[in-house]
């Protein structure tokens, strides 16, 4: 077999299997789903996931499949727009590394291409772990976006490998949907760039898009360029430079990305919360946020240049470049002590005072704090006040990082917090109940009638 990186995803997607995956892989990959269900169902009357339905039902296929919201459509539409769905709030799962990603985005492909094989519960949960290791490592491994490439690149490849192993197609067949679809699914990193666009929420459910249709034409005969990454005008160079994965996957919980990954727990980009926690937690002792004189934000350079260079994030206009604002997001956390969908209202965007509070926010990279990235997120927020009183608190490690997770009662919290506004207590509960018997589940995509008013 030749030793290209497309054969060995394939070999490493076809070859895992439910039963080989430790307790806590199985375990976490049910909580990213109920949780990626909920961000889903708290963006069900938002704008881009309803121009994303509304598109996606008018192309049917053979068979159709479930979309969020209600209605059918074609594979690879379905997996789009459920994937706009699971990422418009900016609330599902995180990983950070050379490269950041939202690895729960792969629900969406998973979904697709899972109901169109009539996969299981246990199917899905194989799928998706093949998806998170795929992406994570390829994070961990290079960092496109310092060549100008947009993250969910790696989405193309990590979606196509769930779909792949979810069709059953063989090894030759998943190799050619690797060529089709890494070929077609390098995306511009100008769209988390300035002014953001509603195009941000739906960058990564492209890729889940793109890594379901190429399977499904792989899957009838259709050949793609090869090889891929290592051939002439291929990945390697053209889009990342030469790289390699030396693991991926293995018999104990540490081997596996999925676990690895970070819950979000308010919907905002996952750099700034740890200065959102570190907001939360000084409010209290200031009392009446009109005392505040100034707030500074110390970080680490990464969060620098995503979420607080560009002069558009210091007076954002929608709510894409507010929820990737850090002077923004912290801000309206220390005014209004929470963070929901409210917060990023074209009301809340336009407010005076709160513009006003943002003009007199600093941001500046500490080099200690950078020196402590990936590991963890760390920020530090100074409030001045009005009687020149300081008040500091510095966070690491926000809850739903990897390495402060959220309960099991946390996250349905979060759960309902996002879900019961929408469909209400008794349906979010029915959710949660069909989640966690996912197991056992045989027709895991029926879960999605659920979500629709």
């Amino acid at each position: 077999m030749p030793d290209t990186l497309a054969d060995r995803l394939a070999a490493f997607a076809l070859a895992t299997r439910f039963e080989d995956l430790p307790e806590a892989v199985v375990v976490e990959a049910r909580r990213r789903l109920l949780d990626s269900l909920g961000c889903a169902a708290a963006a069900l009357e938002e704008p881009s996931p309803t121009i994303a339905r509304r598109v996606a039902g008018r192309t049917k296929g053979t068979p159709s499949t479930a979309l969020i919201g209600g209605g059918e459509a074609a594979p690879d539409w379905s997996a789009f727009a459920n994937g706009v769905h699971i990422r418009y709030l900016d609330c599902n799962d995180t990983y950070l590394s050379l490269e950041p990603a939202h690895p729960s985005d792969n629900w969406a492909a998973v979904m697709a291409a899972g109901q169109v094989a009539g996969a299981s519960g246990r199917d899905w949960i194989a799928a998706a772990a093949v998806a998170y290791e795929a992406q994570c490592r390829l994070c961990d491994a290079v960092s496109i976006r310092a060549r100008g490439w947009d993250h969910t690149t790696n989405g193309s490849i990590s979606a196509t490998l769930a779909a792949a192993k979810l069709l059953g197609l063989s090894h030759e067949q998943t190799v050619h949907a690797l060529g089709i679809a890494v070929t077609t699914g390098t995306a511009l990193r100008i769209t988390r760039a300035g002014e953001l666009s509603m195009w941000k929420g739906c960058a990564f459910a492209f890729a889940s898009r793109n890594g379901v249709f190429a399977a499904l034409l792989a899957a009838d005969g259709m050949t793609g360029p090869a090889p891929v990454f290592e051939g002439e005008m291929g990945y390697f160079e053209q889009v990342s430079g030469p790289f390699d994965l030396p693991k991926l996957g293995g018999p104990t919980a540490d081997d596996w990305m999925l676990p690895k990954t970070s819950i979000k727990f308010v919907p905002a980009e996952y750099h700034s919360q740890s200065a959102i926690a570190a907001a939360f937690e000084l409010r209290p002792q200031i009392g009446d946020p009109s005392r505040i004189r100034s707030i500074e934000i110390a970080t680490f350079r990464v969060a620098v240049e995503i979420i607080a260079k560009d002069p558009e994030k210091w007076r954002p206009k929608t709510r894409e470049t507010a929820d990737h604002s850090l002077p923004y997001c912290t801000a309206v956390a220390l005014v209004d002590g929470r963070i929901t969908a409210d917060q990023f209202s074209d009301t809340r965007l336009a407010d005076p005072a709160l513009l006003d509070l943002v003009a007199r926010t600093s941001v500046v990279e500490d080099s200690k704090l950078t020196a402590g990235y990936p590991h963890g997120t760390p920020n530090r927020v100074t409030v001045t006040l009005d009687d020149g009183r300081k008040l500091v608190s510095e966070i690491a490690f926000p809850p739903g990082h990897d390495k402060n997770p959220l309960t099991d009662e946390q996250l349905a919290g979060k759960f309902h917090g996002l879900v019961d506004p929408i469909l209400g207590r008794e349906r979010a509960d029915r959710i949660i109940e069909r989640v966690g018997r996912l197991v056992e589940d045989r027709v895991p995509h029926e879960v999605l009638g659920l979500l629709t008013r």
